[in-house]
């Protein structure tokens, strides 16, 4: 009896951990150690935005990346001064341990002076995407 109350409980548990970490995947938010930190055109290796930039780290073996390149890409074609820039998270070790990158995809999103307005770790929303450019703009 003793074992069946465990795996019930550890399968509540299971759950309850698989739900959260579901609802968090891919939110645009707003990070306390973000505040003012900009990164520069000559860091990202392209030009920034005349109104917002999308920075997108991504990596080879990663399924999401794809489909956040896609939504951000669609982003950026239909909101007038907005960039996409997508770097190898492989490639730029340095800038990803500085930004505290975790995870792929992780997006940020920058203001025209490239400063870090938010940030999604995962695959975000198309809708987010565009709610955290009226914000950044």
């Amino acid at each position: 009896m003793t074992g069946l109350v465990v795996c019930v409980a550890v399968l509540a548990a299971a759950s309850a951990f698989g739900v959260l970490h579901r609802r968090r995947s891919g939110r645009v938010r707003v990070r306390g150690r973000d505040d003012g930190r900009r990164i520069g055109a000559d860091r990202l290796g392209a030009e920034l935005g005349e109104r917002a930039t999308l920075v997108q780290f991504s990596s080879a073996f990663c399924a999401p990346c794809r489909a956040t390149r896609r939504i951000l890409g669609e982003v950026a074609a239909v909101v007038p001064g907005v960039a996409h820039i997508e770097i190898d998270a492989e490639a730029h070790l340095d800038l990803v341990r500085e930004l505290d990158i975790l995870k792929t995809p992780t997006v940020l999103v920058l203001d025209a002076d490239g400063r870090i307005v938010r940030r999604a770790a995962g695959q975000p929303r198309k809708a987010d995407v565009v709610a955290a450019l009226g914000e950044a703009v």
